[in-house]
């Protein structure tokens, strides 16, 4: 029989969002942060990173070091160097043995998986940016914040912004 963890992988949701809940505008970061890149590359690396057609389309490849799993209602569709599912469930159960997976987006995406997470990897932007995509409301009673790193940066744009895990309490 295989170990706990397998049965029962880590699901970790990983954002930037704004203030006022933005993730993004056009299909796209409405900011440039790339530290936070960097911070997402270390959080996924050899992990499977979880994201609906929408988000993987404002990427357009496969991220090196990690399987993509897109999330999407075209049957018909395939993608080179990415497993296609057509539920949030069919994608989890895609990542096989990983033990920690991360949803990455987007916003359709991460209301599915609020429940199930245990973890949320959040980078707080703090101020209020437009956007046409929100990251979902959630209770932060039902969470427990772990860490909290300050950052700011004055290019390629001026901003602050803190790197934030919360724990699901149990």
């Amino acid at each position: 029989m295989p170990p706990t963890s397998i049965l029962n992988p880590k699901i970790s949701i990983l954002v930037a969002m704004a203030k006022n809940r933005t993730i993004g505008i056009n299909n796209t970061l409405p900011w440039r942060c790339p530290e936070d890149l960097k911070h997402f590359k270390a959080l996924t690396m050899g992990h499977h990173m979880i994201m609906g057609r929408k988000t993987f389309d404002s990427i357009g490849k496969p991220l090196p070091g990690r399987t993509t799993v897109v999330v999407t209602r075209d049957r018909n569709l395939t993608i080179a160097g990415c497993l296609v599912a057509h539920s949030l469930p069919e994608a989890i159960a895609a990542c096989g043995d990983d033990t920690r997976i991360f949803i990455v987006g987007g916003a359709e995406i991460y209301t599915q998986a609020m429940p199930l997470a245990d973890t949320l990897y959040l980078t707080e932007i703090q101020s209020d940016v437009n956007g046409d995509a929100w990251f979902p409301e959630f209770d932060q009673t039902e969470w427990h914040e772990a860490a909290r790193e300050i950052r700011r940066q004055e290019t390629p744009q001026a901003l602050e912004y803190h790197f934030v895990t919360y724990s699901k309490k149990t």
